[in-house]
């Protein structure tokens, strides 16, 4: 028998009535009631109730033993008393009538209890990591972690998937964000980088004739903290497959999600089918490429409306006239809320830095009429045409915006949450899956001057590929899509470039010489000239999946040791100063400036 325990603290049952036990755990919490004392000994599987009196010899230990000490405790299981049984515990029923006690680790005192799910400020939780992760919630999310991730594995291979190790230590390439570098002993003044994402790596998989891969993947980017990334690191499910189309990798990043999310989850699944929304749309709908399906408010545009004689709203009509746009967002049957409640949203938005957000309400009594600061700047026929346009009613209200297509796209984004949350009309019993596709291959970098990449630089370009025409970059749509749920893209993806000339051309217009993709995508490009599959994938976050499955909207919830928001650890003090003699191994000397 383990010299520890012979049962977990969740396993005693009515069962085991009468039969002596040894359990081990954590002191979670005790009651002095006098002549009695209570204790709640828990370890990673739950907890049981013990209970010794005051004449046992091992009395005093348990009194003066502070919480989360570590303990052996001995004694016969016992049927607790009518009235005194807890059904929220597994072992609610029987309690440990203790012979004895080991202490087996003292604890100090704490700087955080771990009894009660209390908030604490994120420095003392990130610091004390270690008795963060004892709290039941936080505890839990980690279980659920490591069973998803288990999951996945097991969904994968059934759909046909090996997992396969790609190298943590590679080059640096241009992937859109600040690489880590370890610099080499051996080689002295070069860099190693750490991936990124196995991108490379996992296509000259497919090069290299394995026909589906997949990987639960560290990634490093040298970015931000924000609430769905983690500074530094964090994990994606990689996965690459050969002759495909982009609705191929489609059908098998449903089947996972599906079959995910409802094992894990009560909630329902608001479209089994993903919808497929085109980034066009999801700009002009939505405001953004990561759309919350579960909130009905759509952006519509109104522009036109303005250049008609029987509006009279000036300062908008001037604006669309020099090619500004005006959008808006109906909210239905909202003619009876508050003037604050208008007035408070177009506060909201000028707090954002935008001008705000102008507004009316939708009544008749003999005719139609648009109630709020700007209705009477609209005749009758006017308000019908807006109502035709956005699909509004009677009671309606209308909320507008004019400006050049980036502003208004954005403070509308953010309007469509803000107000949706104020009227409380997201679902939150559902996830809302939704693709975006035909993402535009190049964009207009307006700090650099410069056309760059939109997305991923090793995308397949869409249609005709003898007939593309790159002289109008900005019309190139390519392969690319994002898996948005509940408005977080859980990933982005691709159906890849496999032909070397045409990856020289596309290089080219961001401004890359062929000399350049040979020195920066050496392996890859040298490797496509050999023979290459088409192929695609994509590589979902782990982070952010289980940050939902959790019901949570910080990814440091789910993650064991996050870095805080300056990506340091503060558990671990990294990161550190390192000795000359180690800087000397490296070839590296010290320049730092003083502020």
């Amino acid at each position: 028998m383990n010299k520890y325990r012979s049962h977990n603290c969740s396993e005693l049952s009515e069962k085991e009535i009468n039969q002596k036990v040894h359990l081990s755990g954590w002191l979670h919490r005790k009651r002095d009631h006098g002549n009695l004392l209570f204790i709640d000994l828990r370890d990673h599987y739950g907890m049981t109730q013990c209970v010794i009196e005051n004449n046992n010899d091992f009395f005093p230990i348990l009194e003066k033993s502070k919480p989360e000490t570590v303990l052996k405790i001995s004694g016969k299981v016992v049927k607790r008393s009518s009235g005194t049984e807890n059904l929220d515990l597994t072992t609610g029923k029987i309690e440990i009538s203790i012979d004895s006690v080991e202490v087996l680790s003292d604890a100090k005192e704490l700087p955080m209890p771990v009894f009660g799910e209390q908030d604490y400020p994120e420095e003392i939780r990130l610091k004390y990591r270690f008795l963060d992760l004892r709290r039941d919630e936080m505890h839990k999310n980690i279980i659920l972690r490591s069973k998803v991730i288990s999951f996945i594995r097991s969904e994968m291979i059934k759909l046909g998937f090996l997992e396969y190790q790609t190298p943590i230590l590679t080059s640096s390439s241009p992937e859109g964000a600040r690489d880590f570098l370890v610099p080499s002993r051996l080689n002295p003044g070069k860099f190693y980088a750490l991936p990124q994402a196995p991108q490379q790596f996992k296509q000259l998989i497919m090069v290299s004739g394995f026909d589906k891969y997949f990987q639960i993947a560290p990634c490093f980017r040298d970015e931000d903290a924000r609430a769905d990334r983690s500074p530094g690191e964090f994990y994606q499910l990689d996965l690459e497959m050969s002759f495909v189309e982009q609705e191929d990798v489609f059908q098998v990043v449903e089947k996972l999600m599906l079959n995910l999310f409802k094992n894990f989850s009560s909630k329902k699944i608001l479209n089994e089918k993903f919808p497929r929304i085109s980034f066009y749309d999801a700009m002009k709908k939505f405001g953004t490429d990561k759309p919350d399906l579960r909130n009905p408010l759509i952006i519509q545009d109104i522009s036109d409306i303005f250049k008609r004689d029987d509006v009279k709203f000036d300062i908008f009509k001037k604006m669309v006239k020099d090619g500004s746009l005006v959008r808006a967002i109906v909210t239905k049957q909202t003619k009876d809320k508050p003037r604050s409640f208008f007035d408070n949203i177009d506060k909201w938005a000028k707090d954002q830095g935008a001008s705000g957000l102008a507004y009316f309400t939708i009544e008749q009594d003999k005719e139609i009429t648009a109630k709020g600061p700007i209705g009477k700047f609209f005749s009758e026929d006017s308000i019908k045409e807006i109502m035709k346009n956005c699909n509004a009613k009677i009671g309606d209200s209308i909320f507008l915006a004019c400006g050049k297509e980036k502003e208004i796209v954005k403070i509308l984004s953010q309007a469509r949450d803000k107000i949706a949350k104020d009227l409380d009309i997201i679902n939150k019993d559902y996830f809302a899956f939704c693709w975006i596709v035909d993402y535009p291959m190049y964009e207009y970098d307006e700090n650099s001057k410069k056309i760059i990449f939109s997305h991923n630089p090793f995308s397949m370009p869409q249609g005709n590929l003898k007939e593309i025409d790159f002289d109008k970059p900005l019309d190139i749509k390519a392969y690319q899509y994002d898996i948005v749920c509940n408005g977080v893209e859980l990933s982005s993806g691709a159906i890849r470039n496999y032909i070397p000339e045409l990856m020289y051309k596309l290089f080219s217009v961001a401004g890359y010489t062929k000399e350049d993709v040979n020195e920066k995508f050496s392996g890859m490009i040298n490797a496509f000239s050999y023979g290459a599959p088409p192929h695609g994938g994509i590589a979902p976050g782990i982070d952010r999946i289980v940050m939902l499955l959790a019901g949570k909207e910080n990814i440091r919830e789910v993650t064991l040791f996050p870095m805080n928001q300056n990506a340091q650890d503060l558990m671990m003090q990294a990161p550190s100063e390192v000795n000359e003699k180690q800087l000397k191994e490296l070839s590296i000397k010290k320049d730092l400036k003083k502020n």
